[in-house]
């Protein structure tokens, strides 16, 4: 028995070895990567960092910088409007996700068509976008030949139509994903409440909101959360397009952030604007959470 015993524990203790093995080349990536750069930064952002000068504390001067920074309330207002296409981008998700659910010949064919933009870079997918609101690209000719315009429109050149599109690309992109993840919700609601209902003779739209939608409150709550994450910090398509114009009208916190450090080289100030950005995160973050628990996106009662 006590050879039994032995036997397990050493079996056990190899188990958690491997696991271990596997774990620590990416775990010595995280921590190198990630890690190490967020606690560098923590402390630079009260310096006033310079790579070739003298580098100085300089305490709170940074944040003080920071809300006296034109740009930098701009870059604020900017990503808080991103914020804008999270009740689009899962409305549509859900809608697409209640499409793909149904059993129609090829249906398999149309998830993974959806889905494709996700695994794609979103730098690949800017560059495609780039061309097709191009002057002379697929839409200005269209409408050209179709003669409802004479002069080709600047879509990304347009302090009023930039972020818009910026936003519609970010939509595109991420559609797939969050349409993966409300089906995942679909396929398991159990079968048998809405045949139940549809007996009790509830239509196709009755079962959809009061079976349906409300199962899927979990799923609306962690993708909305996901969603927030995300907007607040959209990076690659304005580097790719638009480089935070025409005007600042398409900067964000991320992208400011990076001019200022491999730009202008100001490291410090470049992290004071990190931390900023990671509070307003955190801040939004809470807010969808708080509004989940409280019954809004959840099954609790």
């Amino acid at each position: 028995m006590a050879q039994a015993v032995k036997k397990i524990s050493r079996r056990k203790k190899m188990e958690n070895i491997r696991a271990y093995a596997f774990m620590t080349p990416a775990l010595i990536i995280i921590i190198l990567f990630t890690i190490i750069p967020i606690i560098g930064s923590l402390v630079l952002m009260f310096f006033d960092y310079s790579v070739v000068g003298t580098t100085s504390f300089v305490g709170w001067d940074n944040f003080v910088k920071a809300f006296q920074d034109r740009e930098f309330i701009i870059a604020i207002k900017n990503s808080i409007t991103f914020v804008v296409i999270v009740p689009v981008i899962q409305i549509l998700s859900i809608l697409l996700a209640l499409l793909v659910n149904q059993k129609l010949p090829g249906i398999t064919v149309f998830r993974t068509l959806f889905y494709i933009p996700v695994v794609t870079s979103m730098v690949a997918v800017s560059i495609m976008w780039g061309f097709i609101f191009d002057t002379q690209g697929i839409i200005n000719t269209l409408l050209q030949d179709l003669e409802l315009i004479t002069q080709p429109l600047g879509f990304l050149n347009s302090k009023y139509t930039a972020m818009l599109c910026l936003m519609f690309i970010t939509v595109w992109q991420g559609l797939g994903y969050y349409m993966m993840m409300y089906l995942a919700g679909l396929q398991g609601i159990p079968q048998e409440l809405t045949e139940s209902a549809q007996i009790d003779g509830a239509n196709t739209f009755q079962t959809i909101f009061k079976i349906k939608i409300p199962l899927l409150k979990p799923y609306i709550w962690l993708c909305s959360l996901n969603s927030v994450i995300s907007a607040i910090g959209v990076f690659d398509v304005v580097f790719v397009l638009t480089k935070g114009g025409p005007n600042n009208a398409t900067m964000v916190i991320n992208y400011y952030s990076y001019t200022k450090a491999f730009g202008d080289f100001q490291f410090g100030y470049a992290a004071a604007i990190g931390a900023v950005q990671a509070v307003i995160t955190t801040i939004l973050s809470i807010v969808v959470f708080v509004y989940g628990k409280r019954g809004g996106m959840t099954n609790e009662e």
